[in-house]
């Protein structure tokens, strides 16, 4: 700490390092809210005040400032200063305030350090060729380092896998849509879940392509049922998403998996294997392209498992597929992923900073879930381990439109089963455990929701 005019301050220890000044002080800042040595509500000196007490250009201090702001650390509060941001129970929202579960992300970490580390490795992408990185075309298919990273990135999964099989996709959905186009013509159909993932429906509409609902249970698709559907209807493609199924949170056996190939092969019918929450598992089933990589496209998105921000998908084709056909149909969907954030995912991967990411991802949904079991029926719930998101099916009598309207009166959103419906409408709804800001705020939003499931519907819906 810097004594004289700004005694009792705070004053960051600054290492030499060669990154610039202000990510220094705004990495400091970071480790000293994570060490506890800076508590939330905490004032930082004024930035003219730390600029001269360091001997810096006073806007260093002014982007370091928004740089921790960005970060979640900080916050204005106008006419008095710039205070370290709370956390934990203190932030929880208002009563009467909106606690949205309606999407489907990770939740946030509280690891300042890690947080800090996340933004060292995307400084350090202006090292060496920083200018080409963001003033240059690729190739469609990806830069051969970022296809290198993703097939470290899956190597846990589907063992070693060849470059050319490898292709860089902007984001999960952008590769959907270049696999349909390229798979399958308007007017054929595509078989899915008989909940199935929103995008993918966006998609098939897109493409004017025909969505058959396969029956599903507790564990996911049912083997006679696609068998069934094949035989009548000649699918093109099968679509599936066989891990932490969204939204029903089934994940697939491996005698099914192994029996849902052998129907594709049967029927000639290709496969895209969604494995949007293949990482997040410790101990994964086989994916199908694991198991049928003759005849899997294999979609792996980083938004479920690291950053939703990257918008990157890394898509493993079957072997012997033509992967300029499929480069050409990204190409004409999206020209190419973005190489700046294909270059911070890779960044992240040869770094670790990936593997620590997803460590934290699993760390905090694990207490999420426990929440969501200790204040959710268990009769009701489906909370599967490894992931993020709750299924719940509601009592009889409660029609779920009406229990979605009753959520959104006291301050809950929630998505119901219509905007996964293919060919069944459950009276259920999925809860995004990850959305909340923090574990505080879920639960609040939790105890919103045991308690109107104790409601009769008549009940919540008085009309004075």
């Amino acid at each position: 700490m810097v004594r004289g005019a700004t005694a009792g301050l705070w004053m960051p220890r600054i290492s030499k390092s060669a990154r610039p000044m202000y990510l220094a002080i705004a990495d400091a800042l970071a480790a000293d809210v994570s060490s506890g040595a800076l508590p939330g509500g905490t004032r930082l000196p004024p930035q003219r005040v730390l600029a001269e007490a360091l001997d810096i250009d006073f806007t260093t201090v002014t982007r370091a400032y928004a740089e921790a702001r960005r970060r979640g650390l900080l916050e204005g509060r106008v006419g008095q200063g710039t205070y370290v941001r709370p956390s934990g129970p203190a932030a929880v929202l208002a009563p009467g305030s909106v606690i949205d579960m309606s999407m489907n992300l990770p939740p946030r970490f509280t690891d300042a350090q890690l947080t800090a580390r996340l933004w060292r490795d995307i400084g350090s992408l202006q090292e060496g060729g920083g200018v080409e990185l963001l003033l240059r075309y690729q190739e469609p298919g990806g830069a051969r380092a970022d296809r290198r990273a993703g097939a470290a990135w899956l190597a846990s999964r589907l063992g070693k896998v060849p470059l050319e099989r490898v292709l860089v996709c902007p984001g999960a959905q952008g590769a959907l849509l270049a696999l349909l186009g390229a798979l399958a013509e308007p007017g054929q159909s595509v078989c899915t879940e008989a909940l199935t993932y929103p995008g993918l429906l966006s998609a098939l509409a897109h493409l004017r392509l025909k969505p058959l609902g396969v029956e599903i249970d507790a564990e996911g698709i049912v083997p006679e049922a696609l068998r069934e559907v094949c035989r009548t209807h000649r699918p093109k493609v099968l679509y599936c998403n066989p891990t932490l199924h969204n939204p029903t949170t089934a994940t697939l056996s491996l005698p099914r998996r192994k029996a849902l190939l052998e129907i594709a092969r049967t029927y000639g019918v290709a496969v895209i294997e969604d494995d949007a929450y293949g990482a997040l598992p410790r101990k994964p089933v086989a994916p199908l392209a694991a198991l049928g990589p003759d005849i899997v496209y294999h979609v792996a998105g980083l938004a479920k498992c690291l950053s939703p921000a990257l918008r990157i998908a890394y898509l493993v084709l079957p072997e012997g597929a033509v992967a300029s056909r499929i480069a050409g149909a990204v190409r004409a969907t999206a020209t190419m992923a973005s190489p700046l954030t294909a270059a911070i995912a890779t960044r992240w991967i040869e770094s670790g900073t990936a593997d620590a990411i997803l460590e934290a991802i699993r760390t905090e949904s694990a207490a999420r879930r426990a929440s969501a079991a200790e204040l959710l029926p268990p009769e009701r719930t489906r909370i599967a381990a490894d992931g993020f998101h709750a299924w719940l099916e509601l009592p009889g009598g409660w029609p779920r439109a009406q229990f979605l309207a009753q959520l959104r009166q006291g301050g809950i959103g929630a998505v119901s089963s219509d905007a996964f419906a293919v060919s069944a409408h459950p009276e259920a709804v999925r809860l995004g455990l990850g959305v909340p800001a923090s574990g505080a705020e879920l639960v609040a939003g939790l105890k919103r929701i045991a308690a109107l499931l104790k409601e009769a519907p008549a009940a919540s819906d008085l009309v004075v």
